[in-house]
């Protein structure tokens, strides 16, 4: 009998217990990402089995963004718009912009481990414009989103509320005719009553929160400017100095959907960026009462059915690739072709002119339920 053996018979005659090998503590990038409850409910392994957001930059005017180890690979440097940066963002004293810009494009460690986006293989452009536990101004807003317009950005992602100021409405106004697509969260009670600019503004998506059964957020503001909803509670992510953050909020939900977003940008790298959003809310699941509510919008995110759905344009100046259409693939993927997924987009051709325009339309505002199928509208 080898040693093992009558050592354990010891044991046994002496009425005591083997001694027990305690498992190492888990580290918290081991943790983390089983806390991502978030990545499961919305199918983000499937969606992202389809799109990984490559080729897309999101712009995070927001605290900075420090360069955390899940997230560093995809961060682009920057530009501070206040003072007490390092000069390219790509600073946070705070850990909002680093929570944000995780939740979008963190590619974590390795399988299993660290942090998870739902982009992980798109660009984040840092703006600090907002400074460590205090309030930004709507003028250092208008600024970043300026230099995210002359900087090649397909997303902004704003995960803040507040006034305006007419720099900044025509900062907005700017960045979507520049085809960019702006995601804004709606607000948190108690501190904000009503949906907050520049979540308010015509053509920016607005975003609600859902919690972890899918309903209604406490926390979120609610009213008629929200367009969908996404995950707020509990919701894990990057933070400074290597740690990691769990916070609850609308600006979780708007990081969420504003990852959403490049997902779909990487996949139909030409469509323009208001067919983005309604994609996004064509393939929305209804939530409270049929049809667009006041608390859940068009519904909660689906991000496999926007990125697999046959979704009929909004009208004829653009035209919805279908499902099968090419691999996920940055713009301007033919070999020699260097222009950018901006350029792309801007020529998008009028390939398709179909009579029934009008009832794709109508068909597209019908909200889904959640056990229904993606909707698919043969052309």
């Amino acid at each position: 009998m080898g040693l093992r053996g009558p050592f354990t018979a010891l044991c046994a005659l002496l009425a005591i217990a083997p001694p027990v090998v305690a498992p190492a503590p888990l580290s918290p990038a081991a943790l983390i990402r089983r806390e991502q409850w978030h990545l499961d409910y919305l199918k983000i392994p499937k969606a992202q089995g389809i799109s990984r957001g490559n080729g897309v930059v999101v712009a995070v005017p927001d605290t900075g963004v420090d360069p955390h180890p899940d997230l560093r690979n995809n961060l682009l440097p920057g530009t501070d718009v206040i003072p007490g940066g390092n000069g390219d963002g790509r600073r946070d004293l705070d850990s909002h912009g680093t929570s944000m810009a995780g939740l979008i494009a963190a590619h974590g460690q390795g399988a299993g481990f660290g942090a998870l986006g739902i982009a992980p293989e798109s660009k984040i452009l840092p703006i600090f414009d907002s400074p460590p536990n205090g309030d930004g101004q709507p003028d250092d807003l208008a600024q970043g989103i300026e230099y995210a317009i002359a900087n090649g950005a397909d997303i902004i992602s704003i995960s803040s509320v507040g006034g305006s100021s007419s720099r900044l409405r025509e900062a907005i106004r700017g960045a979507l005719a520049a085809d960019i697509v702006i995601v804004a969260g709606v607000g948190n009670l108690p501190r904000d009553q009503i949906v907050g600019y520049p979540a308010s503004e015509e053509g920016v998506i607005a975003v609600g929160g859902v919690d972890r059964a899918g309903q209604h957020a406490a926390i979120s503001v609610t009213g008629p400017n929200i367009d969908v909803v996404a995950p707020a509670v509990d919701i894990y992510s990057t933070s400074y100095g290597g740690k990691y953050s769990k916070g609850t909020g609308t600006s979780s939900a708007t990081a969420i959907v504003a990852g959403a977003a490049a997902l779909i940008r990487s996949k139909y790298p030409y469509l323009p960026a208001r067919e983005v959003a309604h994609r996004l809310t064509a393939t929305a699941v209804d939530k409270g009462p049929p049809g667009r509510d006041d608390e859940y919008g068009y519904g909660v995110i689906d991000l496999v059915a926007a990125l697999t759905a046959d979704v009929p344009p909004l009208g004829f100046e653009s035209v919805s690739a279908p499902a099968s259409a090419g691999p996920t693939t940055a713009a301007g993927a033919q070999p020699g072709n260097e222009s950018d997924g901006a350029t792309a987009r801007g020529l998008a051709t009028l390939g398709v002119i179909v009579a029934a325009g009008v009832g794709w339309a109508v068909m597209a505002r019908r909200r889904r339920r959640g056990d229904d199928p993606p909707p698919r509208v043969s052309r």
